[in-house]
């Protein structure tokens, strides 16, 4: 059996408000913006991607479960989901695909409740404050590792 050549991108709460939401500190892209540059640079390894972006958790669940039957891996950024949610984590490491964490904002140095990740320990790749072009690098290291060009 091939590998697909297909990424989840798992966008959690109020990451749909990009573009409008406290822009000091996520900045003025939209999450348009940010799926295209997802798309864009997996396109250029040669992997497709599919986007979910929920305010609810069971439909974020539901998205990583179908990434077991037509995904090699999954970008995610769960928003405050990711300082909150055991479940979400679990279903992670339930699907066994390789994880990349992607937070747009450097999360340690914010409030102390945002330095506790739930998904750390299931991810392989982390990228955290770089703005909205963390997600490239997130989705190219992803595919390096996916692909074998890395033992990240």
């Amino acid at each position: 059996m091939t590998t697909p050549r297909r990424l989840l991108l798992v966008n959690g709460p109020n990451l749909n408000l990009l573009g409008t939401r406290e822009p000091d500190i996520y900045g003025s892209a939209t999450l348009a913006d940010v799926e295209e540059l997802t798309a864009r640079t997996a396109a250029a390894r040669g992997f497709e991607v599919r986007t979910v972006q929920s305010n609810h958790e069971g439909v974020l669940l539901d998205a990583i479960h179908d990434a077991r039957e037509d995904c090699s891996g999954i970008v995610i950024n769960p928003g405050g989901l990711t300082h909150t949610s055991v479940v979400l984590r679990d279903a992670l490491s339930a699907v066994a695909l390789p994880v990349a964490e992607v937070h747009i904002s450097d999360v340690a140095s914010r409030e102390p409740f945002r330095h506790h990740s739930y998904i750390a320990d299931v991810a392989i790749v982390h990228v955290v404050g770089e703005g909205v072009a963390g997600y490239a690098t997130a989705t190219e290291r992803l595919i390096a590792v996916i692909t074998g060009q890395t033992d990240n």
